[in-house]
């Protein structure tokens, strides 16, 4: 059963807009195992350029926890 198109909201669409290569659910999985957003100070936020470096910069850091927590276990 195909559902109902709704004339009101297609007017509301720009003429330029072209969905005709668009497909459906092209996210939904990704979407469905959740996303994390974390806004960050407008201060610390000047110091990372990209969602590359925060990443980089937490992973570098993860390691040293990691690190620091297996030292503290064998001690």
């Amino acid at each position: 059963m195909k559902k109902a198109i709704n004339k009101s909201a297609g007017s509301e669409m720009r003429e330029e807009y072209d969905f005709s290569r668009g497909v459906r659910g092209k996210y939904a999985r990704r979407y469905a195992q959740g996303a994390n957003v974390v806004v960050l100070a407008p201060d610390v936020a000047r110091v990372f350029p990209s969602t590359e470096a925060v990443n980089s910069s937490l992973r570098a850091l993860a390691g040293i926890f990691r690190h620091q927590k297996k030292t503290l276990v064998a001690k």
